[in-house]
């Protein structure tokens, strides 16, 4: 059996010496899609944030692909950083066009970005490359915004993609493109994701194991 992609012992987490989040034990499979539910501020996003090395444990051990996240791995230029992805709540998109958006990140790691792989990123949220690619960011509804910067995470291939309330402000319509990208990058890519959301019915829908947070600790 393979190793977990993250394995975390001890786990703690404090904002102003306040204690927000203790895990004891949590083992996340490679290639699974886990939820995460519970109400505000019972420390679900501060669990995204530690698993995408934006937030350094007080305490506890940290792995990651079978190595032990250190200090100097949660720097931010640190290629650890590449390897899990995280889309936060708010939306929030270069001032250019959908195309250039969703292939910042890659030429920011110096790698290609030819349209087909932009249109295939696209195509996974439900957007058309030759309807959108050009268009500026101005012209994006709430939904098509929260959805392309979803597109600009899932074209650099990451082995965690981490969603913070991915389908909050989305219709219908949307929720089912990001449930199929979500799904699609599992299936392709072989993606561990972690995904918090209120929409509990829609959570269960797409993952394989539901977990819920209470001050900061998982109660079940």
């Amino acid at each position: 059996m393979s190793a977990p992609l993250y394995a975390l012992r001890g786990i703690e987490a404090a904002y102003n010496g306040a204690s927000v989040l203790h895990v004891p034990k949590l083992n996340i499979p490679r290639g699974s899609i886990l939820g995460l539910a519970g109400h505000n501020g019972s420390g679900k996003s501060t669990l995204l944030k530690l698993l995408g090395f934006l937030l350094e444990p007080t305490a506890g051990v940290l792995e990651f692909e079978g190595r032990v996240v250190d200090r100097a791995a949660m720097s931010a230029g640190h290629l650890l950083r590449r390897r899990a992805v995280l889309l936060g709540q708010d939306t929030c998109l270069l001032k250019r066009s959908v195309a250039a958006n969703v292939a910042y990140g890659l030429r920011l790691r110096g790698l290609p970005a030819p349209d087909e792989l932009l249109a295939g990123a696209l195509a996974l949220v439900g957007l058309d490359y030759a309807d959108f690619g050009q268009r500026s960011w101005r012209q994006l509804s709430g939904g098509e915004a929260r959805r392309v910067a979803l597109a600009a995470r899932l074209v650099l291939n990451p082995a965690a993609l981490l969603l913070d309330e991915p389908t909050t402000g989305l219709d219908r319509a949307s929720v089912q493109h990001v449930q199929r990208a979500v799904l699609a990058a599992r299936k392709a890519h072989g993606a561990t994701l972690v995904i918090v959301s209120h929409d509990t019915d829609w959570l269960k829908s797409c993952a394989d194991t539901l977990l819920t947070l209470e001050d900061g600790r998982i109660i079940g």
